[in-house]
């Protein structure tokens, strides 16, 4: 799929406020509202746009506590892997889960109210995921940033549309 300024105008605007209007953003492109909303659902259909988001404050739902955690496995077979994210996709706590290179298996991030909610949640959830071998946990101090998408995830395409 080839992009045109528009397209990446329209990615831009949406980065910054996802809520805009098709009226606003057709506004903002120079385009009818209705070829803005035909532009849309096209950025949708190729898997571009994978949804809209609102960013809850996760402080004020009780949320002050974010903890980084690394976990190896016992074994790195494909039923291994399998079962441990078929597991792990059920823990309510855990917000993101990556398979990762080098010493640790998985990386989890994982968010609790308190030290102690956490401790109910390394006991209740954490220690009982299949062929766990070894669990480390960090807590963050304070989020420093915290983005949806890099800032230069769309010069590359600005630069194949010039």
């Amino acid at each position: 799929m080839s992009f045109d300024r528009i397209d990446i105008a329209l990615l831009s605007a949406l980065t910054r406020n996802a809520r805009a209007s098709h009226v606003e953003l057709a506004e903002l492109v120079g385009l009818s509202s209705t070829a803005c909303a035909r532009r849309l659902k096209q950025l949708e259909d190729n898997g571009l746009i994978n949804g809209y988001h609102a960013t809850l404050g996760l402080k004020q739902l009780g949320f002050s506590t974010t903890v980084i955690v690394r976990i190896t496995l016992d074994s790195q077979s494909e039923e291994t892997l399998n079962a441990f994210e078929k597991a792990v996709a059920r823990c309510p706590s855990v917000v993101q889960c990556h398979l990762m290179s080098g010493d640790d298996d998985y990386l989890l991030t994982v968010l609790a109210r308190d030290i102690e909610d956490f401790e109910h949640i390394h006991k209740g959830q954490l220690s009982t995921l299949p062929r766990v071998a070894r669990i480390h946990s960090s807590f963050a101090i304070r989020e420093v940033i915290n983005r949806p998408v890099p800032p230069t995830a769309l010069e590359h395409l600005r630069r194949a549309a010039r």
